[in-house]
C-alpha cells in the first residue's frame, strides 16, 4: 500500500478513535447519572433501567470498535495493514475507505457473519 494512502487511513483511524473515546466517556457519565436519579414510581425505575441498559450496549459497541481500531493501528506498525487476517489476501480499497478498521476482506467477512470463520 502506498505511503500516502496509509497515512490517510491512519489519520482517519486516530480521529475516529478520539471520537469514540469521547463518546464512551460521556456514555459512562450518563449511565452514572441515570443510576443516581431517584426513581419515584415503577415507570421511572423502568425508564432508568432501560436508559442504563441502552447506554451500556452503546458503550460496549463503541469499545469494541475502539479495540478494532487499535488492532488496525498495530497492523500498520507491523506492515500488515490492508491484508485480510483470515486469508492473507489484499483488502479492497473501497472496503478500507468504508471501514478502515476492517480485519477481513469482504468474502471472509461474509463467512464470519455466517459462522464459517473464526
Amino acid at each position: 500500500m502506498e505511503k500516502k494512502r496509509l497515512e490517510l487511513y491512519k489519520k482517519r483511524l486516530l480521529e475516529r478513535s478520539e471520537q469514540l473515546f469521547d463518546t464512551v466517556s460521556r456514555t459512562e457519565q450518563d449511565g452514572r447519572r441515570a443510576d443516581e436519579e431517584p426513581a419515584q414510581d415503577l415507570a421511572d425505575k423502568a425508564s432508568n433501567s432501560y436508559t442504563k441498559e441502552f447506554l451500556f450496549k452503546k458503550s460496549n459497541d463503541d469499545r469494541f470498535i475502539l479495540h478494532l481500531i487499535q488492532e488496525a493501528l498495530q497492523r500498520m506498525e507491523t506492515g500488515s495493514y490492508g491484508v485480510c487476517v483470515a486469508c492473507g489476501g489484499e483488502m479492497q480499497q473501497k472496503r478500507l475507505d468504508a471501514v478502515p478498521w476492517a480485519r477481513h476482506c469482504i468474502e471472509c467477512q461474509e463467512k464470519q457473519e455466517q459462522g464459517l470463520l473464526q
